[in-house]
């Protein structure tokens, strides 16, 4: 660890987020002089701040440690390649439009894969009141349930969260086509694609 680069940048994205060394002193519980020190590269973090430090900061702990952002190349975010992310430990879902560095509760994501949906996991689709009614014959207890749905277009995002003990259904907007997908907390991601009607 380069400790002049990474106090750079911490420098630079307590800026970016108009804070001053003082704030983010007390949002460590430490005093601003050390926060002066890490900066000007004379002191690094203590190995239990790095957490606290990267979530404040909006930045990943080995961006920190190298001293430098990793910078996605621009590719326009197309929706049509979200990633979702689930939490093992609290079960938290994230989304990222193009490569991205997630961590939560202080471990890093990796992307689910999605598989075609099969014979225990069939996501049915019907329309009702100019929506889609999706729904799954899924076991819905506390330790095997499905966790979310979610509909994708080229544009749109819509996710709704499911919860044990209720049904595994979801309603949507009729978009035309895109993808569906449902999340199993055993089993994994799972899609089904939407074609126009004809």
């Amino acid at each position: 660890m380069d400790v002049r680069k990474t106090g750079s940048l911490i420098a630079a994205l307590r800026r970016e987020q108009n804070m001053t060394q003082k704030e983010l002193a007390q949002l460590l519980c430490l005093s601003d002089r050390t926060v002066s020190k890490w900066e000007r590269g004379a002191g690094a973090p203590d190995v239990s701040l790095w957490s606290d430090l990267s979530e404040i900061l909006g930045i990943s702990v080995r961006d920190l440690l190298a001293g430098e952002r990793t910078i996605n190349p621009k590719d326009g975010g197309n929706m049509k390649r979200t990633k979702f992310y689930v939490c093992p430990h609290c079960g938290n879902i994230l989304t990222a439009s193009s490569a991205a560095q997630l961590t939560c509760c202080g471990a890093p994501l990796s992307p689910l894969e999605a598989k075609p949906e099969d014979s225990a996991h069939t996501i049915s689709v019907e329309t009702m009141d100019g929506e889609y009614y999706v729904s799954m014959q899924h076991e819905m207890s506390k330790a095997h349930y499905i966790s979310f749905f979610a509909c994708l277009t080229g544009d749109k995002l819509y996710l709704n969260r499911l919860y044990p003990e209720g049904d595994a259904a979801a309603r949507f907007p009729r978009i035309g086509m895109g993808t569906l997908y449902a999340y199993c907390t055993d089993g994994g991601l799972y899609r089904k694609y939407i074609r126009r009607a004809r």
